[in-house]
């Protein structure tokens, strides 16, 4: 009797645990469950522990997590009908676990087939070289299109970034010859810049040295006149001293008119003496000259006396 009772009591127990574990369940942060009974919901719970009915509800944990989820790489046309080869990947998050459980079968795929669809659209509208050089823009309008669907989902799409964009092989060595041309090309009209500017700092310099230069010889015209002035002024001023001194001194002397007639007569002689041709004569002196002149001719006119004082005609 006492091994039935405690049969009976060890399969309680095991039930009791089993029914205790079927209605406590535990939701991890960064998770939220949802409730149903039998397949319909019934309500959400936070993470944490969460308290069922046993054998009639279901508990089924959400990731609220944001998933990176990286396409295949799959192959789309541009707007000028350029193939290319393009994966991308898409930062999703649901922010409504009842709505992405009911409103679509299975999210994942949904959100992947969304992806590929977008994906084309966004490639067909630009070229090859808008793709190249444009890809936030390209980032920016696949996620307004794939928000406006997957909002009915519960399902926010953060941000899509654009992993790898392979054009063909052709498209790509053409590119790199347009690339080594365009380099070329800024190479050439760098160095004509640089020649430019050579030549314009070249020519300013020498404007520069033509001014200075010019600059220069005005200043030392400018202080060879001063020097020429100020020479003439002090020769001016030396015989203007001299003049003066002469005068002081002659007519200190007070020299009588027979003194100056002899002077002048002696200086008249020295100019005979010279090797000079011509020779000028004030008026004053050539009276006296005169008179010299008439004198000599007596003198030589008149008879010499002999030795007895008898008068002689030479």
């Amino acid at each position: 009797m006492d091994l039935a009772i405690g049969i009976v009591i060890g399969v309680i127990a095991i039930v009791v645990a089993i029914i205790v574990a079927s209605a406590i369940k535990v939701v991890p942060q960064g998770y939220s469950g949802v409730i149903t009974r039998f397949g319909r919901f019934r309500r959400e719970t936070s993470p944490g522990l969460a308290i069922i009915t046993p054998f009639l509800d279901r508990l089924i944990r959400v990731d609220m997590r944001e998933t990176p989820r990286t396409g295949d790489r799959q192959d789309v046309i541009t707007r000028d009908n350029v193939a290319v080869a393009v994966n991308a990947t898409i930062f999703s998050q649901i922010i409504e676990p009842r709505a992405a459980l009911f409103n679509v079968s299975d999210y994942f795929v949904a959100i992947d087939q969304q992806a590929r669809t977008t994906l084309r659209n966004a490639f067909g509208n630009v070229t090859l070289d808008e793709a190249l050089s444009s890809r936030e823009q390209i980032n920016a309008s696949m996620q307004v299109q794939m928000e406006q669907v997957t909002d009915k989902w519960g399902i926010r799409i953060n941000r899509i970034e654009i992993v790898d964009i392979t054009p063909p092989a052709t498209i790509l060595q053409a590119m790199a010859l347009q690339k080594q041309a365009d380099q070329e090309k800024r190479a050439r009209i760098l160095q004509s810049e640089g020649q430019q500017q050579s030549a314009v700092n070249i020519a300013d310099g020498n404007r520069q040295a033509a001014i200075k230069q010019a600059e220069g010889e005005k200043q030392a015209a400018i202080l060879r006149a001063e020097g020429n002035r100020q020479a003439a002024i002090l020769e001016s001023e030396g015989r203007a001293q001299a003049i003066q001194t002469v005068y002081g001194s002659i007519k200190q002397a007070q020299p009588d008119p027979t003194l100056v007639a002899i002077l002048q007569l002696d200086t008249l002689s020295k100019f005979a003496d010279s090797d000079n041709t011509k020779i000028v004569i004030p008026a004053e002196s050539a009276g006296l000259l005169g008179a010299a002149q008439a004198l000599r001719s007596v003198l030589s006119d008149a008879p010499a006396l002999d030795s007895g004082g008898a008068a002689t005609k030479s």
